[in-house]
């Protein structure tokens, strides 16, 4: 990593891209992405492309999501608290007590998830939170203040908190999931463009809204672009902390490497070949089987207009979907560099069909 990718790094991270909100985001991406690309494209709801070597017919994707889980305003009380509904897959347990920023037309207001204090709730009687029982102050006594401050139905709202480094080792923060993926295809085209690389195909550099509420920014980029093969990548769930059953989850460790998931939407062949290079080239990698669908936009990619081949490199990472989602330095180096191998060895010819 260089000093202006790690800056790029922090200020992406750092700023809010809630799912159908990821305008700002997208833009940074695409300001830090575009010295390394020929052109780029973006679609009609913020999908942002960035295009290496165009105008060739064999056609590859690498592709993250750059969308992140929030919530909505949903009801304003007279006497000035908010209540909330799920933008993707918020989870309410980890709500009380948080810092929030609203999003309205004029700027950030800050706000917090409330809470009954311990003094005051039978304790023996606590149960995890439900959505409905979340509720935001935002330092108003009615809901005429509340809406004098642009709040209103509808405004989406994010956690407060930023990245930090644990340990020297480790990423942590909000939205790791899944905008690190948007950060590592992006190293990709970097490292592509500062070596002189010559693809002998064209390469689309995809960073997908919507994934958290279905995968949908996947879905209208897939049937845009109509690629040959598309590689994505995104998070998966770390197993070694308390509270993991490894006989459900599988055996996946932070700084073990990249996870190459095995499952239907994934092909076996572009699976080969990523297993074969990185072998090849030292770097370790984890296994993990998934049924039916992976959960990410591969399968979005795997299964658009005729079939597109996929696979799914994932980053593994704590505590998904919370404010301290946790990921291990040399597992993002280590994905970046995975891809980029597999990129350097394709010919633009490949036909990955199990039948010919």
């Amino acid at each position: 990593m260089t000093d202006e990718s790690t800056k790029f790094l922090y200020q992406y991270l750092n700023n809010a891209s809630p799912t159908g909100f990821e305008a700002l985001g997208q833009r940074i991406w695409l300001d830090y992405l575009k010295p390394y690309t020929d052109d780029y494209l973006v679609d009609v709801y913020g999908t942002a492309v960035g295009v290496i070597n165009p105008g060739k017919p064999y056609k590859v994707v690498i592709e993250a999501h750059s969308d992140e889980i929030s919530w909505f305003v949903n009801y304003i009380s007279d006497d000035g608290y908010l209540t909330v509904r799920r933008n993707g897959g918020s989870d309410a347990l980890i709500a009380p007590s948080m810092r929030v920023n609203i999003h309205t037309k004029g700027g950030i207001v800050k706000g917090v998830f409330g809470w009954p204090a311990i003094h005051v709730r039978d304790t023996a009687k606590d149960q995890a939170p439900k959505i409905t029982d979340l509720f935001i102050d935002c330092g108003c006594d009615t809901k005429k203040e509340v809406e004098e401050k642009g709040i209103h139905v509808g405004c989406v709202i994010t956690f407060e908190d930023g990245l930090i480094e644990l340990n020297d080792r480790y990423y942590v923060g909000r939205a790791l999931d899944n905008r690190m993926g948007g950060f590592m295809i992006a190293e990709v085209a970097r490292m592509l463009k500062e070596n002189s690389v010559e693809l002998p195909y064209t390469l689309y550099v995809v960073n997908s809204v919507q994934e958290e509420i279905g995968l949908r920014g996947a879905e209208m980029i897939a049937r845009r672009l109509q690629p040959n093969l598309a590689i994505c990548t995104d998070v998966t769930h770390d197993t070694q902390s308390p509270k993991y059953n490894k006989k459900e989850q599988g055996d996946l460790k932070c700084g073990a490497g990249p996870v190459l998931c095995y499952g239907p939407a994934v092909q076996n062949n572009v699976l080969d070949l990523i297993i074969d290079i990185a072998t090849e080239k030292g770097i370790a990698f984890q296994r993990q089987a998934v049924s039916r669908s992976t959960g990410t936009d591969t399968d979005a990619f795997a299964y658009a207009a005729e079939g597109v081949a996929s696979a799914l490199i994932s980053l593994p990472l704590k505590y998904m979907h919370t404010t301290v989602e946790t990921v291990h330095k040399q597992d993002v180096q280590s994905v970046i560099q995975l891809i980029y191998e597999v990129l350097l060895s394709l010919k633009g010819d490949e036909d990955f069909r199990y039948l010919k």
